[in-house]
């Protein structure tokens, strides 16, 4: 069985039963696509609704590509395997090559830490080629598409990383993805900090070792159609000195969408993707994250969400709330279990997110959505500086490397003095998205 064979069996298609854009010619290939010249328009529209009714999905998509037909060139059915696998030069969006190399035997800092190196050269791939079938623009006119610096670093008190950024390019104007493996001694003062956060914390007794590895990206596109989007996933052990092995562990991490402008079929596909991945490993997750997700990217001081959402979790372990009476009345999972749900969840970020850089990157923008775009980007500032945990744990570290810390942070953003955009009862786009971001909703 070929490694791409594997991947279409492996992987159920994400719930996105629309019409979008063909990703640009070239290495990326898309299937299921419609031929749209005069001679075979009907027969190969004959051939996608066939498909799809052999999936018992044709009644509810005949109408949807009846009414995109003429303009677009991509069918995606719903939960149909294989009908649009887009694959990127031989990638796929499944990981395949980090789970063949997660051995079950190591210790679980060992298999994260293999885990995020190997998701973080594979989303790197996706998107260089992304920006690779991407037409130059007035942005970066040069022939030669963008790529991402791959900065590896060496903390001296313990522990290395990689910062792999990307600037200057096409569709995005600045996209990190970035992982750390980092070790050292964690007094008590420190892991009283932690407490509010962190209820599987024993009570500090003296200095002890930890270790916490994890992967965190943000990407800032250019296109204000196109939504900026975060990812981090993490893992932290504290060790009993005297044994050598872990004395409590947990799993953190989430991804969540900030657009600009509300496309409401963009953030159903992103939340369902998601959802999906959770559902396969315990259905209370998706509810309790998305709802976590919430209460934690909000600015108190604007009275407003970072974004649309998605999902978050921290403390995962196998004495959490969440698997413990009345919430779950399943037996506890176990630390490898937990471990295939961080897998799941988090090799669910390129099917949730690209297929929407696919459909929005060509869009064309205004001066004054940019400008909204770029409001939209101060409100971004605000919340990781003033609040975002991680900024703070990260710069609170002796030795902390504050290039990668920051990285989240757009290249340009502004902010405005009473700015009239957006106001409630305005009846624009704007007002749209800030309906939405004062009062969180729903969306699968």
């Amino acid at each position: 069985m070929s490694l791409r064979t594997a991947a279409l069996r492996r992987t159920p298609r994400p719930s996105y039963c629309s019409l979008v854009r063909a990703p640009a010619p070239g290495p990326i290939r898309a299937y299921s696509t419609v031929n749209q010249s005069a001679g075979n328009g009907f027969s190969t529209r004959s051939k996608a609704l066939l498909g799809c009714a052999g999936t018992g999905f044709a009644i509810g998509l005949g109408l949807e590509i009846y009414k995109g037909y003429l303009n677009q060139s991509l069918v995606k059915c719903d939960m149909v395997p294989a009908v649009d696998f887009i694959e990127t030069k031989g990638y796929p969006y499944e990981p395949v090559d980090a789970m063949e190399k997660d051995d079950p035997q190591n210790p679980m800092r060992v298999r994260m830490a293999t885990w995020v190196r190997e998701l973080q050269d594979h989303i790197v791939k996706t998107i260089e080629e992304i920006e690779a079938t991407s037409t130059p623009n007035e942005f970066s006119p040069s022939p030669e598409p963008a790529k991402f610096l791959r900065d590896a670093w060496i903390r001296p008190s313990g522990g290395e990383g990689s910062s792999c950024v990307l600037a200057g390019g096409r569709v995005f104007e600045k996209a990190g993805v970035n992982i750390s493996i980092v070790h050292g001694m964690l007094p008590p003062q420190a892991q009283r900090a932690m407490l509010p956060d962190h209820p599987s914390l024993p009570e500090p007794t003296g200095t002890v070792p930890y270790f916490v590895t994890g992967l965190s990206i943000v990407m800032h596109p250019r296109n204000p159609h196109v939504p900026t989007v975060h990812l981090n996933y993490r893992y932290f052990e504290l060790e009993d000195p005297d044994t050598g092995k872990p004395k409590t562990w947990w799993f953190g991490g989430g991804s969540d969408l900030t657009p600009s402008y509300l496309d409401e079929e963009d953030v159903k596909h992103f939340h369902s993707t998601l959802k999906q991945a959770c559902d396969k490993h315990d259905e209370r997750y998706w509810p309790d994250f998305k709802s976590a997700c919430d209460k934690y990217f909000y600015i108190p001081h604007r009275g407003e969400s970072r974004g649309v959402g998605g999902f978050f979790f921290d403390d995962l372990t196998t004495s959490s709330p969440i698997h413990a009476p009345p919430i779950s009345t399943l037996p506890a999972p176990s630390q490898d279990q937990i471990f295939d749900f961080v897998k799941s969840a988090s090799g669910a970020f390129l099917p949730a997110y690209v297929p929407i850089v696919y459909k929005h990157r060509n869009d064309p923008w205004t001066e004054a959505e940019r400008r909204w775009q770029q409001l939209r980007r101060g409100r971004y500032v605000e919340f990781n500086l003033v609040y975002d945990r991680g900024t703070k744990f990260g710069l609170n570290i002796p030795g902390a490397r504050v290039e990668s810390i920051l990285m989240s942070l757009p290249e340009t953003a502004r902010w405005e003095y009473m700015s009239p955009l957006g106001a409630e009862g305005s009846g624009t786009r704007e007002a749209e998205l800030m309906e939405v971001l004062k009062n969180p909703k729903d969306w699968v």
